[in-house]
């Protein structure tokens, strides 16, 4: 009876922790709210009695963005080595995918943004804060991956104070420039980001891709020869990893774009430009739809079963293809 009581009392035991850390898990990989960027700043203004600058919404969107990996439901994931976090990808994906559109804004904001022209000085505190989100995402040690994100999200509040004048030293002092050549610096950085994803969620399904890299000049050169055509196909282990990098870069994105729409208001207007740059958030905010599956479906094309990285790619595509065009206006509009 002793041995029976007992061998009951570990199995209960263990399922109960089986179960424990799976609803902990699953409520872990809940993909956070969207940002409201207007009360944010709101909120920021009020707190600190000073009133809003060009470049600083931007910077808010930025600073909450990259506070949101860190401080959503359990935290930082991606470099766990602990129950259940090591068990969960599609959060460390999703950060990950977050993580990838902080550093392209915070590189644009070191090289273009902050200052004048090429020949200017960097700004301290970006200067600071950049090279710090470049840290391996999955390092847990010596220095670990959330004190190097933590260190330059306080940079970037050190800017957005020395921004609208309210650094605790005299000689702190920052610039936002908003200009269209500034805007395009970003958009194509984007651009390439989200050409990524659309090939790598298109390779779900994998296809022959005709080879194009050398296409529009005719005495271009490259290193190697790839071939003709190259068969891209995604693994279906990483498949939900893609898919949730790529919703994660979706969802950055779409938060830093609705604060670039107040800071460059005049940009836009002066282009023409605000009802492109609405579509553009109108796509990524289609992205954000809520998954009702279990699992991530990789159906074929035109199959019995949905595709979710499919039509992940048509929404990034759309959005990529909607700010190429942006991107174009803002050079001749």
């Amino acid at each position: 009876m002793k041995m029976n009581f007992s061998m009951k009392t570990i199995t209960f035991s263990i399922l109960s922790v089986f179960l424990f850390m799976y609803f902990v898990g699953v409520y872990w990989s809940f993909i956070p709210d969207d940002i409201d960027i207007k009360k944010e700043v709101m909120k920021a203004t009020t707190r600190d009695n000073v009133a809003p600058v060009v470049g600083y919404t931007t910077t808010t969107a930025l600073i909450k963005v990259a506070e949101t990996i860190l401080d959503k439901p359990g935290g930082y994931l991606s470099n766990d080595a602990l129950p259940p976090s090591v068990f969960l990808d599609n959060m460390p994906s999703w950060e990950f995918g977050v993580l990838e559109m902080v550093r392209d804004m915070s590189l644009v904001m070191r090289k273009d943004l902050s200052r004048s022209q090429s020949q200017s000085l960097e700004n301290k505190h970006i200067k600071l804060a950049q090279p710090k989100f470049n840290i391996d995402n999955t390092s847990w040690a010596m220095p670990s991956a959330e004190s190097e994100y933590r260190a330059a999200i306080n940079s970037l509040y050190n800017y957005r104070n020395a921004l609208v004048g309210i650094s605790t030293k005299k000689d702190d002092h920052a610039q936002f420039y908003t200009r269209a050549d500034n805007l395009v610096s970003y958009f194509e950085e984007v651009q390439k980001r989200l050409g990524s994803y659309s090939q790598r969620l298109s390779a779900s399904v994998g296809r022959v891709q005709v080879n194009t890299d050398l296409a529009g000049d005719n005495v271009a050169q490259q290193s190697s020869y790839d071939g003709l055509h190259t068969e891209m196909k995604t693994s279906w282990l990483q498949l939900d990893n893609v898919f949730y990098e790529s919703r994660g870069a979706a969802w950055a994105l779409l938060n830093l774009l609705k604060a670039i729409e107040i800071d460059f208001d005049s940009v836009l207007a002066n282009k023409n430009a605000k009802i492109s740059l609405q579509q553009i958030i109108r796509e990524l905010e289609a992205s954000q739809q809520m998954l009702w599956s279990p699992i991530v479906l990789n159906g074929d094309g035109f199959g019995m079963l949905a595709n979710h990285s499919l039509v992940m790619a048509n929404y990034i595509s759309r959005a990529n293809a909607a700010l190429i065009d942006l991107n174009e206006l803002l050079k001749k509009g």
